[in-house]
């Protein structure tokens, strides 16, 4: 029997709009979580994903959607919060040669870091994030060995850690899976890929280009599941 939202554990899902972190979010659920997103604005040049974030959040009736605010064109160093061209029509080998000029200085620590503060407050032990170590573009922030070590600092860094109440979890259930077993699991769980946004360089209506390192892994995914992609591209 499924307990009320009153007994229910909760969870911070941290919820882009784009496909990995809908899957996450669809996960937590399943799981019987309740569900608490968090979107950053960080001075992406693909804002429209805010808006798919709150397509998402309202799909599953998440307990509360924060949408934070931070800005980190003030330090640039990435083609997604700068005037840097993103890469093009990359092969998937050239994808996993280096580190990508779409990597965002520190963001997945900036991102568990908030996260971590907002799960205190919520009385959470559980953090979701939709990292993945295989079918991506090479992140130092999405190693299984990053999560580890993050998470045993923020056991460390909070009061809850502390004194014992709280034994912080981050949960990557995306971690070891390719993009077309994530697109497989998530459609298992009725996700809904039409209204996520994975573009690097979208459109400003929302529609992706179709050329972009994320693009390109996510249209061979699902061309790996034998089915279209049913999000708009220009």
């Amino acid at each position: 029997m499924t307990n009320s939202i009153e007994t229910r554990r909760k969870a911070v899902v941290l919820l882009s709009g784009g496909l990995d972190s809908t899957t996450t979010l669809a996960v937590a659920q399943s799981e019987d979580y309740e569900l608490y997103a968090l979107t950053f604005n960080y001075g992406q040049r693909h804002e429209v994903e805010i808006e798919a974030a709150r397509r998402v959040a309202g799909r599953y009736g998440v307990a509360e959607h924060v949408v934070a605010q931070i800005d980190l064109r003030v330090f640039g160093g990435s083609a997604l919060t700068s005037d840097t061209p993103v890469p093009k029509d990359r092969a998937v080998e050239e994808m996993g040669e280096g580190i990508p000029v779409t990597y965002v200085p520190a963001r997945n620590t900036i991102f568990l870091s908030f996260a971590l503060a907002w799960a205190e407050v919520l009385r959470s032990s559980d953090i979701f994030i939709g990292v993945n170590a295989l079918d991506y573009s090479g992140y130092p922030d999405c190693r299984p060995e990053y999560v580890e070590a993050y998470e045993r600092m923020a056991n460390l860094a909070t009061k809850a850690g502390v004194e014992g109440g709280q034994r912080l979890k981050i949960h990557t259930p995306l971690l070891q899976l390719s993009k077309a077993e994530i697109i497989e699991r998530g459609l298992e769980l009725g996700v809904d890929y039409g209204l996520t946004i994975t573009c690097y360089d979208p459109s400003p209506p929302g529609e992706a280009c179709g050329h972009c390192d994320a693009c390109l892994l996510r249209l061979k995914g699902f061309a790996e599941n034998g089915i279209a992609d049913p999000a708009p591209y220009r």
